[in-house]
C-alpha cells in the first residue's frame, strides 16, 4: 500500500524534531539576541516556547501566538517520542508544556481561574481558539506521564472556556477575553455568520477528551451543540466560508480551517452514531483533497473556484490535510484517503531542508516561498514552526497506520 518508505519518514521526523528542540525551542527565560518580541507579548519567561517565525533573508526570528504553536509542538514531540522511541523528544515536550502552565492563571480566588494566556492578534487579549489549540498536546503528555496534576490544570482550562466563553443557545464560542477586566471582548472581532457574535470552535476535539476524562456532560453537550452548528452552516459542503478565518466576501478559504473543524466531527460521530457528523467529516476530506495541489502542496489563498494565488505556499496545510486524510482512512478503510495522505506527506518531506549553510534551517520543513523580496535576490524562504510541527504529527500518525 505504501508509496513512501517508512525509513525515509522516520528520518525526516528525526530531522524535524531536531529543528524543533535544538533550534526553535527557547532554553532561557529571556529571548535570544536574534529573536524579536515583535508583538510586545507580556510573557516574563520564554523558556520552553517554540519561536515560530524565521526569515531566511535577514536571519531574524519572532513568535506569533507562541501558546498554541507550542501546545501543538507538545503534541508532535510526545507522539514522536512514542513512535521513534527517543526520550529526547519527550523532554522537549515537557519543557514546552511548562511554558504553557507558567502562563496559566491557576488560582481559584481569581475570576479568570483556569485561563491559559494565549495571546494571538492582540498582546493583551486571549483567543479562545488559541487556548483550545494548545490543549490536546497537554492531554497527550499528561496521559503519557500519568500526570494527574497536569490534568487538573487542563480541566480548569476547559471549565473556563465552557463557563465563560460558550454560548449554548447558538452553539458558538465567543472569541476574545480580556484577562485585565475579566470580561469577554465585545463586539466579537472575528467574522461570524449572521453576526451571531462567535464561532463554532471545535478544534482538536478537546471538549470530547475532557468529557472522556471527567464524565462531566457539559463538555460533550457543548461539543455536540457546536457539531450541530457546523453541520447546519456548511458553505460549501465540508467547509465554512461564513466564519473567520475564511472570508466570504472575497470567496477565500483558510488552509487549515477544514482540518480544525472537519476532523473533530469524527469524535461527534463516535459519541453519538449520528451519520450526519461522519458525512460532514468526509465532505471536509473531499473539499481538502480538491483544494490540495497535484503534488500534495497547498496554497494559503484558495478561492471558491479552487483557483489559487501563485505564491503563499503553506506546507502546514499539506500536513494538516494528511492528518485529516489518515483519520478518514482509519474510519472508512477507503484506500483513496491513504493515497491523498501519502501525497501530502511526500510534499512535506520534499520541502525539508537538511544540507544547509544557515544552521537555523537544519531539519526544518519550509512553510512558505515568497515572491522576490523588494525586487532583490534575497532568500524567498520563510519559516513558520507550524509547518514542521504538523509534519511531525502527520508523520507519526502515518507510521502508526502502515
Amino acid at each position: 500500500m505504501s508509496q513512501i518508505e517508512v525509513k525515509d519518514v522516520r528520518a525526516a521526523m528525526e530531522h524535524a524534531c531536531h529543528w524543533l528542540v535544538d533550534i526553535a525551542q527557547i532554553q532561557t527565560d529571556e529571548l535570544p539576541a536574534d529573536t524579536d518580541n515583535r508583538q510586545g507579548l507580556p510573557y516574563e519567561s520564554w523558556r520552553g516556547s517554540i519561536r515560530g517565525e524565521y526569515s531566511a533573508a535577514d536571519k531574524t526570528w519572532w513568535s506569533f501566538c507562541p501558546i498554541w504553536h507550542t501546545g501543538q509542538a507538545v503534541r508532535a514531540l510526545t507522539l514522536a517520542s512514542q513512535v521513534l522511541g527517543q526520550d529526547k523528544w519527550l523532554t522537549g515536550a515537557k519543557l514546552a508544556a511548562e511554558f504553557i502552565y507558567t502562563n496559566q492563571i491557576f488560582d481559584e480566588s481569581n475570576p479568570s481561574h483556569g485561563l491559559i494566556l494565549a495571546y494571538e492578534d492582540n498582546p493583551t487579549m486571549v483567543n479562545t481558539s488559541a487556548v483550545m489549540e494548545c490543549m490536546e498536546g497537554l492531554m497527550q503528555l499528561a496521559n503519557a506521564e500519568n500526570d494527574s496534576a497536569a490534568w487538573d490544570r487542563i480541566i480548569a482550562a476547559g471549565d473556563f472556556l465552557v463557563e465563560k466563553m460558550f454560548m449554548p443557545e447558538v452553539g458558538l464560542f465567543r472569541d476574545v477575553y480580556d484577562p485585565a477586566s475579566h470580561s469577554v471582548l465585545l463586539p466579537n472581532p472575528y467574522r461570524s455568520k449572521d453576526d451571531l457574535g462567535g464561532r463554532p470552535l471545535i478544534d482538536d476535539g478537546v471538549l470530547v477528551r475532557l468529557y472522556e476524562r471527567t464524565k462531566d456532560r457539559k463538555f460533550l453537550d457543548a461539543h455536540l451543540k457546536i457539531s450541530d452548528r457546523l453541520v447546519a452552516d456548511q458553505r460549501p459542503k465540508g467547509n465554512w466560508i461564513d466564519y473567520g478565518p475564511c472570508h466570504a466576501a472575497e470567496g477565500r478559504f483558510h488552509p487549515r480551517h477544514t482540518y480544525w473543524w472537519g476532523k473533530p466531527l469524527l469524535d461527534s460521530y463516535h459519541a453519538t452514531g449520528d451519520a450526519r457528523y461522519l458525512e460532514t467529516a468526509i465532505a471536509s476530506g473531499e473539499f481538502t483533497a480538491r483544494a490540495m495541489r497535484r503534488d500534495g502542496g497547498y496554497i494559503r489563498n484558495t478561492f471558491t473556484d479552487f483557483n489559487t494565488d501563485s505564491f503563499g505556499h503553506v506546507t502546514s496545510g499539506s500536513a494538516c490535510a494528511a492528518i485529516l486524510f489518515l483519520s478518514l482512512f482509519r474510519e472508512t478503510k477507503e484506500s483513496k484517503w491513504m493515497e491523498f495522505a501519502e501525497r501530502a506527506i511526500s510534499f512535506c518531506m520534499n520541502m525539508q531542508l537538511i544540507d544547509v549553510q544557515d544552521r537555523n534551517l537544519e531539519g526544518v520543513i519550509l512553510e512558505k516561498v515568497l515572491p522576490p523580496v523588494n525586487h532583490t535576490d534575497a532568500s524567498p524562504y520563510y519559516i513558520r514552526d507550524v509547518g514542521t510541527i504538523f509534519f511531525v504529527t502527520a508523520a507519526a500518525e502515518y507510521l502508526k497506520a502502515v
